[in-house]
């Protein structure tokens, strides 16, 4: 099994800085890719950004530039800065990690427990 315990206070003003932190930790054998989903009340959940083996990451159009993802060199660590925040930022954020283990060799998606993130004046 995976554990990904997430970190980060929640509450923000608009235009400041949120980091985010997600830990795995467990029986891994490997981890292909971590990143982060977010749901906002009412919608549906979308991919935020992800980090994969090589280390290049992708966006969601509505974080470029704003947001930056990274990994410890054990590659077991993610960091999710979040800058210029915007209420439309709200959300619920879930890290998750695509890995395999030494029980369980297929690649299977683990989740963390999720962070509310407010960005409220």
């Amino acid at each position: 099994q995976v554990q990904l315990v997430e970190s980060g206070v929640g509450l923000v003003q608009p235009g400041g800085p949120l980091r985010l932190s997600c830990a795995a930790s467990g029986s891994i054998f490997s981890i292909s890719s971590m990143g982060w989903y977010r749901q906002a009340l009412g919608k549906q959940r979308e991919l935020v950004t992800k980090i994969i083996n090589d280390g290049s990451a992708t966006y969601a159009d509505s974080v470029k530039g704003r947001f930056t993802i990274s990994r410890d060199s054990a590659k077991i660590t993610v960091i999710l800065q979040m800058n210029s925040l915007k209420p439309e930022d709200t959300a619920a954020y879930y890290c998750f990690a695509a890995a395999q283990t030494a029980a369980y060799p297929i690649e299977s998606t683990y989740w963390g427990q999720g962070t509310q993130v407010t960005v409220s004046s």
